[in-house]
Protein backbone atom coordinates (compact mmCIF):
# COMPACT_ATOMS: atom_id res chain seq x y z
CA UNK A 1 0.00 0.00 0.00
CA UNK A 2 1.19 3.13 -1.11
CA UNK A 3 -0.67 6.54 -0.21
CA UNK A 4 1.47 9.99 -0.51
CA UNK A 5 0.16 13.70 -0.35
CA UNK A 6 1.88 15.93 -2.22
CA UNK A 7 1.44 19.30 -1.29
CA UNK A 8 2.47 23.41 -1.16
CA UNK A 9 4.99 23.97 1.56
CA UNK A 10 4.72 27.89 0.43
CA UNK A 11 1.97 30.22 -0.01
CA UNK A 12 0.89 27.97 -2.94
CA UNK A 13 1.94 28.01 -6.84
CA UNK A 14 5.05 26.29 -6.06
CA UNK A 15 4.30 24.14 -9.04
CA UNK A 16 2.30 21.24 -7.44
CA UNK A 17 0.10 20.84 -10.90
CA UNK A 18 3.42 19.87 -12.65
CA UNK A 19 4.83 17.62 -9.89
CA UNK A 20 1.44 15.74 -9.41
CA UNK A 21 1.60 15.60 -13.01
CA UNK A 22 4.71 14.26 -13.06
CA UNK A 23 4.37 11.95 -9.78
CA UNK A 24 0.69 10.60 -11.35
CA UNK A 25 2.71 8.38 -13.64
CA UNK A 26 3.46 6.12 -10.19
CA UNK A 27 -0.17 6.52 -8.85
CA UNK A 28 -3.52 4.68 -10.11
CA UNK A 29 -5.58 7.16 -8.17
CA UNK A 30 -5.75 11.42 -7.86
CA UNK A 31 -7.29 12.73 -4.66
CA UNK A 32 -8.44 16.45 -4.66
CA UNK A 33 -9.03 16.42 -0.85
CA UNK A 34 -9.51 20.62 -0.06
CA UNK A 35 -10.46 23.82 -1.36
CA UNK A 36 -12.10 24.40 -4.86
CA UNK A 37 -11.72 26.04 -7.89
CA UNK A 38 -10.06 29.21 -6.35
CA UNK A 39 -6.89 27.06 -6.63
CA UNK A 40 -5.33 26.99 -10.29
CA UNK A 41 -2.50 24.62 -11.45
CA UNK A 42 -0.25 24.64 -14.76
CA UNK A 43 0.61 21.46 -16.55
CA UNK A 44 2.72 21.34 -19.25
CA UNK A 45 2.83 18.13 -21.17
CA UNK A 46 4.93 18.46 -24.72
CA UNK A 47 4.11 21.87 -26.51
CA UNK A 48 0.38 21.79 -24.81
CA UNK A 49 -0.07 23.92 -21.92
CA UNK A 50 -3.33 22.90 -19.29
CA UNK A 51 -4.80 25.36 -17.00
CA UNK A 52 -6.82 23.34 -13.90
CA UNK A 53 -8.28 24.69 -11.14
CA UNK A 54 -10.75 21.96 -9.96
CA UNK A 55 -10.53 18.62 -11.26
CA UNK A 56 -7.13 16.69 -10.49
CA UNK A 57 -3.96 16.96 -11.91
CA UNK A 58 -4.01 13.40 -12.88
CA UNK A 59 -6.96 14.06 -15.60
CA UNK A 60 -4.54 14.10 -17.90
CA UNK A 61 -3.81 9.97 -17.72
CA UNK A 62 -6.19 8.07 -19.77
CA UNK A 63 -5.64 5.68 -17.43
CA UNK A 64 -5.75 6.90 -13.85
CA UNK A 65 -9.18 7.48 -11.56
CA UNK A 66 -9.83 11.04 -10.36
CA UNK A 67 -11.60 11.94 -7.30
CA UNK A 68 -13.19 15.63 -5.88
CA UNK A 69 -13.13 14.66 -2.01
CA UNK A 70 -15.86 15.86 0.19
CA UNK A 71 -13.25 17.99 1.66
CA UNK A 72 -13.51 20.10 -1.66
CA UNK A 73 -16.28 22.63 -2.16
CA UNK A 74 -17.73 22.50 -6.09
CA UNK A 75 -19.12 24.66 -8.39
CA UNK A 76 -20.83 22.36 -10.71
CA UNK A 77 -20.82 25.39 -13.07
CA UNK A 78 -17.06 25.99 -12.83
CA UNK A 79 -16.59 22.05 -13.15
CA UNK A 80 -17.79 21.16 -16.28
CA UNK A 81 -16.74 24.58 -17.99
CA UNK A 82 -13.36 22.66 -17.09
CA UNK A 83 -14.60 19.26 -18.72
CA UNK A 84 -15.54 20.97 -21.50
CA UNK A 85 -12.55 22.60 -21.88
CA UNK A 86 -10.49 19.63 -21.65
CA UNK A 87 -12.70 18.01 -23.87
CA UNK A 88 -12.01 20.60 -26.13
CA UNK A 89 -8.06 20.02 -25.72
CA UNK A 90 -8.77 16.27 -26.91
CA UNK A 91 -9.09 14.98 -23.12
CA UNK A 92 -11.70 12.50 -22.20
CA UNK A 93 -13.38 13.27 -18.91
CA UNK A 94 -15.71 10.36 -18.45
CA UNK A 95 -17.25 9.24 -15.03
CA UNK A 96 -14.73 6.42 -15.10
CA UNK A 97 -11.70 8.60 -15.29
CA UNK A 98 -13.41 11.22 -12.32
CA UNK A 99 -15.59 10.62 -10.08
CA UNK A 100 -17.29 13.57 -7.11
CA UNK A 101 -17.85 13.00 -3.61
CA UNK A 102 -21.69 12.24 -2.40
CA UNK A 103 -20.62 14.54 0.55
CA UNK A 104 -18.94 17.40 -1.22
CA UNK A 105 -20.65 20.84 -0.46
CA UNK A 106 -22.29 22.64 -3.35
CA UNK A 107 -21.06 26.58 -4.36
CA UNK A 108 -23.95 27.96 -4.89
CA UNK A 109 -24.38 31.61 -7.46
CA UNK A 110 -25.65 33.52 -3.32
CA UNK A 111 -21.92 32.01 -2.42
CA UNK A 112 -20.45 33.95 -4.78
CA UNK A 113 -22.25 37.69 -4.89
CA UNK A 114 -21.65 36.90 -0.94
CA UNK A 115 -17.79 36.85 -1.32
CA UNK A 116 -17.84 39.90 -3.58
CA UNK A 117 -20.30 41.95 -1.24
CA UNK A 118 -18.55 41.23 1.88
CA UNK A 119 -15.12 41.67 0.39
CA UNK A 120 -16.32 45.18 -0.85
CA UNK A 121 -17.55 46.12 2.44
CA UNK A 122 -14.00 45.11 4.16
CA UNK A 123 -12.86 48.16 1.97
CA UNK A 124 -9.03 48.32 3.30
CA UNK A 125 -9.79 45.18 5.19
CA UNK A 126 -9.71 43.38 2.96
CA UNK A 127 -9.13 39.49 2.13
CA UNK A 128 -7.85 39.68 -1.19
CA UNK A 129 -10.56 36.49 -2.35
CA UNK A 130 -10.63 35.26 -5.54
CA UNK A 131 -14.79 36.01 -5.23
CA UNK A 132 -15.05 32.19 -6.15
CA UNK A 133 -17.70 31.66 -2.98
CA UNK A 134 -15.32 29.14 -1.70
CA UNK A 135 -15.54 30.83 2.04
CA UNK A 136 -19.25 31.46 2.30
CA UNK A 137 -19.70 28.06 1.24
CA UNK A 138 -17.39 26.46 3.86
CA UNK A 139 -19.70 28.99 6.10
CA UNK A 140 -22.81 27.16 5.11
CA UNK A 141 -21.26 23.79 5.52
CA UNK A 142 -20.05 24.73 9.61
CA UNK A 143 -23.29 26.36 9.85
CA UNK A 144 -24.92 23.54 9.21
CA UNK A 145 -27.13 25.40 6.53
CA UNK A 146 -24.96 23.82 3.31
CA UNK A 147 -26.10 21.89 0.20
CA UNK A 148 -24.03 18.91 -0.55
CA UNK A 149 -23.60 16.84 -3.41
CA UNK A 150 -26.01 14.50 -2.50
CA UNK A 151 -28.94 17.07 -1.82
CA UNK A 152 -28.39 18.57 -5.05
CA UNK A 153 -28.83 15.48 -6.96
CA UNK A 154 -32.44 14.45 -5.07
CA UNK A 155 -34.72 16.93 -6.52
CA UNK A 156 -37.04 17.03 -3.56
CA UNK A 157 -34.72 18.10 -1.20
CA UNK A 158 -32.89 20.60 -2.72
CA UNK A 159 -35.91 22.12 -3.56
CA UNK A 160 -36.52 22.38 0.12
CA UNK A 161 -32.97 23.59 1.51
CA UNK A 162 -32.40 25.97 -1.95
CA UNK A 163 -35.59 27.64 -0.65
CA UNK A 164 -34.77 27.80 3.12
CA UNK A 165 -31.66 29.45 1.51
CA UNK A 166 -32.84 31.88 -0.80
CA UNK A 167 -35.18 33.47 1.78
CA UNK A 168 -31.99 33.98 4.26
CA UNK A 169 -29.75 35.24 1.86
CA UNK A 170 -31.72 37.79 0.45
CA UNK A 171 -32.65 39.40 4.12
CA UNK A 172 -28.66 39.42 4.26
CA UNK A 173 -27.90 40.40 0.82
CA UNK A 174 -30.43 43.21 0.22
CA UNK A 175 -30.94 44.35 4.32
CA UNK A 176 -26.71 44.34 5.04
CA UNK A 177 -24.96 44.37 1.98
CA UNK A 178 -27.19 46.29 -0.11
CA UNK A 179 -27.14 43.54 -2.72
CA UNK A 180 -30.10 42.69 -5.49
CA UNK A 181 -32.42 40.05 -4.13
CA UNK A 182 -31.99 36.48 -5.69
CA UNK A 183 -34.37 34.93 -7.91
CA UNK A 184 -35.39 31.22 -6.58
CA UNK A 185 -37.18 29.57 -9.22
CA UNK A 186 -33.97 30.82 -12.19
CA UNK A 187 -31.64 29.12 -9.42
CA UNK A 188 -33.19 26.31 -9.01
CA UNK A 189 -33.85 25.32 -12.51
CA UNK A 190 -30.00 26.17 -13.74
CA UNK A 191 -28.98 24.02 -11.04
CA UNK A 192 -31.61 21.13 -11.41
CA UNK A 193 -30.15 20.99 -15.28
CA UNK A 194 -26.70 20.83 -13.85
CA UNK A 195 -27.88 18.09 -10.96
CA UNK A 196 -28.54 15.65 -14.06
CA UNK A 197 -25.83 16.14 -15.63
CA UNK A 198 -23.20 15.54 -12.86
CA UNK A 199 -25.26 12.31 -11.34
CA UNK A 200 -23.33 10.13 -13.51
CA UNK A 201 -20.13 11.56 -11.74
CA UNK A 202 -21.07 10.93 -8.11
CA UNK A 203 -20.40 8.30 -5.79
CA UNK A 204 -19.34 7.96 -2.17
CA UNK A 205 -15.61 8.56 -2.45
CA UNK A 206 -14.65 7.33 0.93
CA UNK A 207 -15.91 3.70 -0.03
CA UNK A 208 -14.31 3.74 -3.44
CA UNK A 209 -11.07 5.19 -1.95
CA UNK A 210 -10.98 2.72 0.92
CA UNK A 211 -11.06 0.01 -1.58
CA UNK A 212 -8.84 0.97 -4.14
CA UNK A 213 -6.47 1.18 -0.64
CA UNK A 214 -7.06 -1.90 0.09
CA UNK A 215 -6.51 -3.48 -3.84
CA UNK A 216 -2.61 -2.36 -3.03
CA UNK A 217 -3.48 0.95 -5.72
CA UNK A 218 -1.12 3.51 -5.13
CA UNK A 219 -3.18 6.60 -4.52
CA UNK A 220 -1.55 10.59 -4.85
CA UNK A 221 -3.34 13.02 -2.38
CA UNK A 222 -3.25 16.20 -4.12
CA UNK A 223 -3.36 19.83 -2.26
CA UNK A 224 -4.83 23.11 -3.51
CA UNK A 225 -2.98 26.67 -2.27
CA UNK A 226 -0.13 25.95 0.30
CA UNK A 227 0.92 25.56 3.80
CA UNK A 228 0.77 29.24 4.72
CA UNK A 229 -2.85 29.44 3.66
CA UNK A 230 -4.33 27.10 5.57
CA UNK A 231 -7.11 27.94 8.05
CA UNK A 232 -5.38 27.19 11.27
CA UNK A 233 -1.66 27.51 10.31
CA UNK A 234 -1.52 30.06 7.94
CA UNK A 235 -1.59 34.13 8.04
CA UNK A 236 -4.63 34.24 9.26
CA UNK A 237 -7.23 35.84 8.25
CA UNK A 238 -5.36 36.55 4.95
CA UNK A 239 -5.83 32.72 4.14
CA UNK A 240 -8.16 30.33 2.23
CA UNK A 241 -10.74 28.38 4.11
CA UNK A 242 -10.16 24.84 4.50
CA UNK A 243 -7.15 22.73 5.80
CA UNK A 244 -4.19 22.68 3.22
CA UNK A 245 -1.73 20.68 5.54
CA UNK A 246 -1.29 17.32 5.48
CA UNK A 247 -3.41 16.70 8.32
CA UNK A 248 -6.33 17.59 6.33
CA UNK A 249 -6.56 14.40 3.69
CA UNK A 250 -8.05 11.80 6.08
CA UNK A 251 -11.14 14.53 6.73
CA UNK A 252 -11.24 15.57 3.36
CA UNK A 253 -11.00 12.26 1.87
CA UNK A 254 -12.87 10.09 3.95
CA UNK A 255 -9.60 7.63 4.78
CA UNK A 256 -7.85 6.96 8.36
CA UNK A 257 -4.44 8.93 9.04
CA UNK A 258 -2.82 6.02 9.21
CA UNK A 259 -3.19 4.56 5.38
CA UNK A 260 -1.00 7.87 4.75
CA UNK A 261 2.47 6.73 3.82
CA UNK A 262 4.54 9.89 2.57
CA UNK A 263 4.19 13.84 2.25
CA UNK A 264 6.07 15.46 -0.45
CA UNK A 265 5.96 19.43 0.47
CA UNK A 266 6.68 21.22 -2.66
CA UNK A 267 8.81 24.74 -2.72
CA UNK A 268 9.87 27.39 -4.89
CA UNK A 269 13.76 28.28 -4.99
CA UNK A 270 12.34 31.20 -3.73
CA UNK A 271 9.48 32.69 -2.34
CA UNK A 272 6.00 34.28 -3.65
CA UNK A 273 2.54 34.97 -2.53
CA UNK A 274 -0.42 36.40 -3.95
CA UNK A 275 -2.52 39.18 -2.39
CA UNK A 276 -2.01 40.96 1.04
CA UNK A 277 -0.44 39.41 4.56
CA UNK A 278 3.06 39.75 5.90
CA UNK A 279 5.92 38.62 3.71
CA UNK A 280 9.07 38.85 5.51
CA UNK A 281 11.70 37.97 2.85
CA UNK A 282 10.02 40.09 -0.01
CA UNK A 283 12.10 41.82 -2.43
CA UNK A 284 9.83 45.29 -3.16
CA UNK A 285 12.94 46.04 -5.47
CA UNK A 286 14.38 45.45 -9.53
CA UNK A 287 15.66 41.90 -8.09
CA UNK A 288 11.76 41.00 -7.01
CA UNK A 289 10.87 42.40 -9.61
CA UNK A 290 13.37 40.44 -11.65
CA UNK A 291 12.18 37.08 -10.53
CA UNK A 292 8.71 38.13 -11.29
CA UNK A 293 9.04 38.57 -14.63
CA UNK A 294 11.83 35.57 -15.34
CA UNK A 295 9.52 33.22 -13.52
CA UNK A 296 5.97 34.56 -14.74
CA UNK A 297 4.90 34.92 -12.10
CA UNK A 298 1.19 35.84 -12.33
CA UNK A 299 -1.92 34.02 -11.11
CA UNK A 300 -3.95 31.09 -13.06
CA UNK A 301 -6.91 31.31 -12.02
CA UNK A 302 -6.93 35.70 -10.90
CA UNK A 303 -4.27 36.74 -13.38
CA UNK A 304 -2.70 38.67 -10.08
CA UNK A 305 0.61 39.38 -9.96
CA UNK A 306 2.91 37.41 -7.41
CA UNK A 307 5.00 39.02 -4.48
CA UNK A 308 8.28 37.39 -4.98
CA UNK A 309 11.39 37.40 -2.29
CA UNK A 310 13.96 35.41 -1.22
CA UNK A 311 13.95 31.51 0.12
CA UNK A 312 12.34 31.60 3.40
CA UNK A 313 13.46 28.55 5.36
CA UNK A 314 11.38 29.64 8.19
CA UNK A 315 8.61 28.83 6.01
CA UNK A 316 10.01 25.03 5.24
CA UNK A 317 10.58 23.77 9.00
CA UNK A 318 7.10 24.78 9.86
CA UNK A 319 5.59 23.25 6.77
CA UNK A 320 8.07 20.45 7.90
CA UNK A 321 6.74 20.20 11.38
CA UNK A 322 2.95 20.56 10.47
CA UNK A 323 2.56 18.34 8.01
CA UNK A 324 5.29 15.92 8.38
CA UNK A 325 7.12 16.28 5.46
CA UNK A 326 9.14 12.94 4.48
CA UNK A 327 10.60 14.95 1.17
CA UNK A 328 11.28 18.25 -0.60
CA UNK A 329 10.36 18.98 -3.98
CA UNK A 330 12.25 22.11 -4.81
CA UNK A 331 11.02 23.64 -8.16
CA UNK A 332 11.91 26.61 -10.59
CA UNK A 333 16.06 26.62 -9.65
CA UNK A 334 15.68 27.57 -13.30
CA UNK A 335 14.62 30.81 -12.43
CA UNK A 336 16.77 31.87 -10.10
CA UNK A 337 19.77 31.61 -12.72
CA UNK A 338 21.89 34.55 -13.65
CA UNK A 339 21.85 35.91 -10.62
CA UNK A 340 25.49 36.64 -8.94
CA UNK A 341 24.09 36.26 -5.34
CA UNK A 342 21.67 34.57 -3.72
CA UNK A 343 19.66 34.47 0.09
CA UNK A 344 18.31 32.01 2.37
CA UNK A 345 16.71 33.66 4.95
CA UNK A 346 17.57 30.81 8.19
CA UNK A 347 15.71 32.52 10.89
CA UNK A 348 13.82 35.85 11.99
CA UNK A 349 14.48 38.44 14.40
CA UNK A 350 11.75 39.18 16.82
CA UNK A 351 12.40 41.69 19.88
CA UNK A 352 15.72 41.09 20.09
CA UNK A 353 15.60 37.23 19.82
CA UNK A 354 16.31 34.89 17.19
CA UNK A 355 13.42 32.65 16.34
CA UNK A 356 13.31 29.27 13.98
CA UNK A 357 8.73 29.27 13.69
CA UNK A 358 6.38 30.69 12.20
CA UNK A 359 4.34 33.13 14.96
CA UNK A 360 1.07 33.64 14.83
CA UNK A 361 0.44 36.91 15.57
CA UNK A 362 0.51 38.76 12.12
CA UNK A 363 1.79 41.80 14.54
CA UNK A 364 4.61 39.66 15.62
CA UNK A 365 5.37 38.51 11.89
CA UNK A 366 5.23 42.42 10.70
CA UNK A 367 8.27 42.81 12.97
CA UNK A 368 10.43 39.75 12.25
CA UNK A 369 13.10 40.49 10.17
CA UNK A 370 14.91 37.75 8.49
CA UNK A 371 18.40 36.58 8.98
CA UNK A 372 20.07 35.36 5.74
CA UNK A 373 22.88 33.19 4.45
CA UNK A 374 24.59 34.49 0.97
CA UNK A 375 25.40 32.55 -1.55
CA UNK A 376 26.91 31.96 -5.27
CA UNK A 377 24.86 32.08 -7.83
CA UNK A 378 24.56 29.34 -10.84
CA UNK A 379 24.31 29.83 -14.82
CA UNK A 380 20.97 29.01 -17.31
CA UNK A 381 22.92 25.56 -18.22
CA UNK A 382 20.56 24.46 -15.07
CA UNK A 383 17.93 24.26 -17.27
CA UNK A 384 19.69 21.70 -19.18
CA UNK A 385 20.56 19.30 -16.45
CA UNK A 386 18.73 16.25 -16.31
CA UNK A 387 20.25 14.45 -13.56
CA UNK A 388 21.51 15.38 -10.11
CA UNK A 389 24.95 15.40 -10.84
CA UNK A 390 24.41 17.26 -14.13
CA UNK A 391 23.20 20.61 -11.99
CA UNK A 392 25.92 23.23 -11.21
CA UNK A 393 28.11 22.84 -7.84
CA UNK A 394 26.49 26.42 -7.31
CA UNK A 395 23.26 24.75 -6.97
CA UNK A 396 24.43 21.73 -5.38
CA UNK A 397 25.71 23.55 -2.72
CA UNK A 398 22.15 25.98 -2.13
CA UNK A 399 19.69 22.57 -1.93
CA UNK A 400 22.44 20.83 0.07
CA UNK A 401 21.72 23.71 2.55
CA UNK A 402 18.12 23.66 1.81
CA UNK A 403 18.46 20.19 3.17
CA UNK A 404 20.45 20.52 6.38
CA UNK A 405 18.10 23.79 7.56
CA UNK A 406 14.93 22.30 7.16
CA UNK A 407 16.30 18.80 8.05
CA UNK A 408 14.59 16.91 4.98
CA UNK A 409 15.78 15.11 2.23
CA UNK A 410 15.06 16.55 -1.50
CA UNK A 411 13.74 14.29 -3.38
CA UNK A 412 13.17 15.66 -6.90
CA UNK A 413 14.19 19.11 -8.34
CA UNK A 414 12.39 20.87 -11.03
CA UNK A 415 14.42 22.77 -13.19
CA UNK A 416 11.89 24.15 -15.63
CA UNK A 417 7.80 24.21 -16.36
CA UNK A 418 7.75 20.67 -18.57
CA UNK A 419 7.83 16.89 -18.10
CA UNK A 420 10.98 16.61 -18.62
CA UNK A 421 12.40 18.78 -16.85
CA UNK A 422 12.71 16.90 -13.54
CA UNK A 423 15.46 15.32 -11.99
CA UNK A 424 14.62 12.32 -9.41
CA UNK A 425 17.13 12.74 -6.80
CA UNK A 426 15.88 10.00 -4.61
CA UNK A 427 13.31 7.27 -5.89
CA UNK A 428 11.78 6.62 -2.31
CA UNK A 429 9.61 9.76 -1.45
Amino acid sequence: MSAFVVLGAQWGDEGKGKMTDYLAEEAQVIVRFQGGNNAGHTVEVGDKQYKLHLIPSGILHDDKLNIIGNGVVVDPKALFTEIDYLEKEGVKVTPNKLIVSDRAHVIMPYHKILDKLKEKARGKNDIGTTGKGIGPCYTDKFERCGIRVCDLIDEEIFKEKLKQNIEAKNKYIVNVLDGEELNYEEILNEYLELAERLRPYVQDTSVRLYDEIKEDKTVLFEGAQGMLLDIDYGTYPYVTSSNTTACGVASGSGIGPNMITNAVGIAKAYTTRVGKGPFPTELDNEIGEWIREKGHEYGVTTGRSRRCGWLDAVILKTTVRVSGLTSLCVTKIDTLAGLDKLKICTGYKLDQKIIDYFPASLKDLEKCEPIYEEFEGWGEEVAEARSYEELPENAKKYLNRIEELTGTKISIVGVGPKRDQTIRVRREL
